[in-house]
């Protein structure tokens, strides 16, 4: 399994963190790849994600469950695959440094099972840790910047 856990502390206090990833629209678009998503209810959603992982260039349609949401600090998922054999999960965890600081850590963990998976796992393993890393810092800047929009109006 190609795994990815991320760390930034940013200078906002846990609730307006909270705010901003509690709303899956929020933060979908900021996924690399990202084609489309489609809220089917408070859990389930249905993502596009546009991928070149080595010389493989596709379109993957996942399943995203939400399968726990713990105001104010954590939001767990489930990834799995609709045209693909891809499974995994994530989170984005909020903890509180101080009244005005907090660490968001996010974590993705994906595998490819069936035949393409000892092809694709290896290139997996170099992907998910750039991916992972460049969707926390997308989070974090997007909320900065929703903040101070917020600020400003």
């Amino acid at each position: 399994m190609a795994n990815s856990m991320h760390h930034i502390e940013i200078d906002l206090p846990i609730y307006k963190i909270w705010s901003f990833i509690s709303d899956m629209n929020n933060w979908a678009e900021l996924v690399p790849g990202y084609a489309d998503h489609r809220i089917l209810n408070k859990t389930e959603s249905i993502w596009k994600i546009h991928g070149d992982i080595g010389v493989m260039n596709r379109t993957v349609s996942l399943n995203v469950h939400i399968t726990e949401w713990v105001e104010p600090s954590n939001i767990h998922f489930h990834l799995s695959g609709l045209n693909e054999t891809c499974i995994g999960e994530g989170y984005f965890r909020a903890t509180a440094l101080s009244e005005k600081k907090t660490q968001v850590t996010g974590s993705l963990n994906v595998t490819v099972k069936g035949m393409m998976g000892p092809m694709v796992n290896p290139i997996l393993k170099t992907v998910v840790p750039k991916i992972g890393k460049n969707l926390t810092e997308k989070v974090t800047v997007k909320i900065m910047e929703h903040e101070k929009l917020r600020l400003t109006v």
